[in-house]
């Protein structure tokens, strides 16, 4: 079965007891960008790693600099994006209001082929639950993704004045409007494995992205076929949440047939494209965070010679044998919150905390590309038939496109690949 499945000095931790500081960085330190870091959650294997990549960033961004094909990019001027706990609150809470106001403005999409769209946020969800087999064959699954959240990053920015974390450097502070106004965030799944429901990210305070769902009694979790153990057991929620900047949202669009809620109100049209209002739905899963921890993430970042074994082994393809959360990181991200619509791989995206997820995949994507942008920029998983998504084979996958219709322009898929000046320059952001 298929499985779609800081920087201001001293900034107030969510707690408000201790504070993100700048630490010393010798990863960043020639590239002048200003790292902050939560103290309470120390660097794991894969930060590590990520710092020691940045001599090769940088060696990649001079030679693309001297050849003039950076479009403007520069790690000067790129934007950075950071992990959710190493924000201020007061950022937390800019990133949800956006959110929210998305969620206040009216739609684009055809009202006729998706009634159930009743806001700009919906236009997302819309997109993603009638392209969602396009979006995770072999060919888009990572950049079309990218370019997907990038235009959800643009019409925070653009429709609701998100500002985000705006890039701080050590020698020369940045003035709005020469870079890219900063954009979505992270998580790090292996900060909030132990303890996901009291983590910054879903304890369900203010400046989180809210918290658990009430328990549902009868969820009993998402079903993975072929792996053993064979489900992601609940971690006790399931119903409506109830704290949080989210606890008032109204999801509309779903449920499909790939929803894993129980005791969900039918959508009246077969397709889930109706207008079906309910609450967001949650399972604060630590069995689903679990499968993602670092040890999983740098095992594929070191172990990944090629991109069919990246792309396998991030899928959990085949599954991992005597682990007791086999679920692969794609899987895993996406449910450590599922139920409804988050739960849902069609309708995903009409929980905020998909757009964390992807940014992770993301993430782990720049960070093996970088190791050997030569082969490994333009790379994409072509020959094993087996995938756990659906394949597709292009005679010259260079002159493929990502056609995001009601969204954004048409793009090629290449440009995709480079988030240090693909789409014209207007993807140049790095990872902290």
């Amino acid at each position: 079965m298929m499985t779609v499945g800081s920087a201001l000095l001293l900034l107030p931790l969510l707690t408000g007891v201790r504070a993100a500081a700048v630490l010393p960085s010798n990863g960043y330190a020639s590239s002048k960008i200003e790292v902050v870091r939560n103290p309470v959650y120390p660097l794991d294997v894969v930060d590590k790693f990520a710092e020691a990549t940045m001599p090769k960033i940088e060696a990649y961004m001079a030679k693309k600099i001297a050849a003039g094909k950076n479009n403007k990019c520069t790690l000067e001027t790129a934007a950075v994006r950071r992990e959710w706990s190493d924000m201020s609150e007061a950022q937390r809470q800019e990133y949800t209001g956006a959110i929210n106001c998305l969620l206040k403005l009216p739609p684009k999409s055809d009202k006729k082929k998706f009634p159930g769209a009743l806001n700009r946020y919906d236009d997302f969800v819309a997109f993603h639950m009638t392209h969602a087999m396009q979006l995770h064959d072999n060919l888009n699954l990572f950049g079309a993704h990218k370019y997907y959240v990038w235009l959800f990053e643009k019409a925070l920015r653009e429709e609701c004045g998100y500002t985000g974390y705006q890039p701080v450097w050590k020698s020369q502070p940045m003035s709005p409007g020469t870079v890219a106004d900063n954009l979505q965030q992270y998580m790090n799944y292996d900060r909030y494995a132990d303890d996901p429901w009291n983590s910054p990210l879903l304890n369900g305070n203010a400046s989180s992205l809210g918290g658990n769902g009430v328990l549902e009694p009868t969820y009993k979790g998402v079903a993975q076929p072929g792996r053993t153990p064979n489900i992601i057991a609940s971690g006790g929620g399931g119903g409506c949440v109830k704290a949080g900047p989210f606890s008032d949202m109204v999801v509309s669009l779903g449920p499909t047939s790939m929803s894993t809620g129980t005791n969900l109100p039918k959508n009246p049209r077969s397709d889930g494209t109706g207008s079906n209002p309910r609450c967001l739905r949650r399972d604060v899963n630590k069995n689903a965070f679990m499968g993602a921890r670092a040890d999983r993430a740098f095992h594929l970042l070191n172990n990944s010679k090629d991109m069919d074994t990246f792309y396998n082994e991030l899928l959990g393809t085949p599954p991992p044998k005597n682990d007791p959360y086999p679920w692969g990181i794609h899987t895993a991200g996406h449910y450590v919150a599922a139920v409804d619509p988050g739960g849902d791989p069609f309708t995903s995206p009409g929980d905020p905390l998909f757009y964390f997820h992807h940014t992770s995949l993301d993430r782990l994507w720049w960070i093996w590309q970088m190791q050997d942008p030569t082969n490994r920029l333009h790379a994409l998983p072509l020959v094993d038939t087996n995938m756990t998504m659906p394949m597709k084979r292009a005679v010259d996958p260079n002159k493929a496109t990502v056609n995001m219709e009601w969204l954004g322009p048409v793009i090629k898929l290449s440009e995709t690949h480079d988030q240090l000046g693909g789409n014209g320059g207007a993807f140049c952001y790095i990872y902290v």
